[in-house]
């Protein structure tokens, strides 16, 4: 331990006395009358964009902007690596080219340092495509070095908290991201495509619904009225369609004060869809499709690679009803049993549910342990228990169970939808039910949205909804093993 505090110390130490040079440069720039920070710079093309034409460019005047990531200097030549979004190029700095001054002054820039420039593209006699600084400004000073050996570093969570420099010295990780964009972007087009209309609602709720969970508050000083952070659009959506829209999608983020993990984070993405005149199997069949889809998109193939696994994304996928995956898995048929015989099952077998658990409770305890750890390839469980699915139409030939689905991909929910329940009665006992249920100390239980009931007095055609985790979405296609990797910043407990 102390020796790693006073490793600890002598890094602080030489980062420091790095530091105060950079500052001395810094001094020493603007002494010369050159702002440190400059001012716009118009680029004519990027770093990749000569690479890929150069056959068109060679011999042309072109102008970057980007961040130093290298720097050699052998005399009165010189060579730098230059980064910007799309990738590197090659810099040559010669004495002759940029006369004394010009010169001098490349050695006051550090690597880290943004810098615009104005060349003429070239090859070098190793055949390295290059271009030769006529003109270089400095657009910002870096006043802290770049992490020498980034690639080499262990420490995660450092690259979470400063992600920042993550973005600068990892390329892939940037990737990431830009695969994040592309797919958001595939599927909202896809949705306006086929003829949903996006909308967007509120993000503060007199009232957390739309799901069991646990909300985040927050108070309004005007108003003196407590509210919640969503925890799902759902309700003011399904509002819409009383209203008389018939196909609406949202994409944003929803709040839930629970743990985090690898798939969970407090602040996420969905994408939330409904269908008028809809049901459950057309929102799988939509799913499906946005799957397939996006893989098209993204990779040019339904088939898709995670971990070494590979995953066919192509519909139709399986359809599997819950209570069957569950005896299939766990050799316990929960079939018709009461709360009470279920909780003795789950005893007996070793699934730990509470002493009150309903009986929705022991089905999802007993799917958890037995039934989704099994779920690699895509597949659709369905016929959810009522008491765990407030807002799910029963089904026809059985009303102890609702109308539906959760997507699964390597284990993962990635979705959830239904069968929207659109009478006003039986919507209005399954509130007071979970209103019950949070009496007892169930704090995700679902709250009583009186407003929300009268909407559906007005009546709320038959509809099919769909929710879609964006995040784990984003992991599946770009082969990313923790949420974290896929947020650009993460929620992190302090450092002390």
């Amino acid at each position: 331990m102390q020796d790693q505090q006073n490793e600890q110390g002598e890094e602080r130490r030489e980062l420091n006395e790095l530091m105060a040079v950079r500052r001395d440069k810094l001094k020493a720039i603007s002494d010369l009358g050159i702002d440190p920070f400059g001012q716009k710079f118009v680029s004519t093309h990027q770093a990749q964009e000569i690479v890929d034409n150069f056959d068109s460019l060679e011999a042309e005047e072109t102008a970057l902007a980007g961040r130093l990531m290298s720097m050699r200097t052998h005399g009165k030549a010189s060579f730098a690596d230059l980064m910007d979004s799309s990738g590197r190029i090659q810099l040559y700095f010669r004495i002759n080219t940029l006369g004394e001054e010009g010169y001098e002054f490349l050695q006051k820039l550090d690597i880290g340092d943004i810098v615009g420039i104005k060349g003429r593209v070239f090859k070098t006699r190793r055949g390295e495509i290059s271009v030769e600084v006529k003109e270089l400004k400095l657009l910002a000073k870096s006043l802290r070095p770049l992490p020498e050996k980034w690639h080499g570093l262990k420490d995660v969570d450092l690259r979470y908290r400063q992600r920042y420099l993550d973005l600068i010295v990892n390329p892939k990780v940037r990737r990431v991201f830009e695969t994040r964009s592309k797919i958001i972007q595939s599927l909202r087009d896809f949705l306006i495509q086929k003829g949903y209309i996006e909308v967007e609602t509120p993000m503060l709720n007199v009232i957390a619904g739309g799901a069991n969970a646990r909300p985040f508050t927050t108070h309004h000083n005007a108003l003196d009225l407590d509210l919640y952070l969503r925890i799902a659009p759902e309700l003011y959506l399904k509002r819409l369609l009383v209203g008389g829209f018939e196909k609406v999608f949202e994409i944003g983020k929803n709040f839930r004060n629970e743990g985090i993990s690898t798939k969970h984070n407090p602040e996420y993405t969905s994408c939330e869809i409904y269908k008028a005149y809809g049901n459950a199997e057309d929102m799988m069949k939509l799913t499906e499709e946005i799957f397939a889809h996006i893989a098209l998109e993204i990779g040019g193939s339904t088939a898709v690679v995670f971990q070494g696994q590979e995953l066919d994304l192509t519909p139709p996928w399986p359809r599997k009803p819950m209570l069957e995956a569950i005896k299939e898995y766990s050799g316990i048929d929960l079939t018709g049993l009461s709360a009470r015989e279920a909780r003795k099952a789950a005893q007996e077998k070793g699934v730990a549910v509470g002493d009150q658990a309903s009986y929705g409770n022991v089905v999802e305890g007993f799917f958890d342990q037995f039934v989704e750890p099994r779920l690699i390839q895509p597949v659709f469980i369905t016929d959810h228990p009522v008491d765990v699915s407030p807002l799910a139409r029963r089904k026809r030939d059985n009303p102890n169970l609702t109308d539906r689905f959760e997507p699964f991909v390597v284990t993962w929910e990635v979705g959830n939808g239904f069968t929207e329940l659109n009478d006003p009665l039986d919507q209005k006992r399954r509130f007071q039910q979970q209103a019950e249920q949070r009496k007892k100390g169930d704090d995700e239980a679902h709250m009583m949205d009186e407003d929300y009931v009268r909407a559906l007095e007005y009546g709320m055609p038959p509809a099919g909804g769909l929710g879609l985790g964006i995040d784990r979405m984003v992991m599946l296609f770009t082969d990313s093993v923790s949420i974290r990797d896929v947020l650009l910043f993460p929620h992190m407990r302090p450092r002390p």
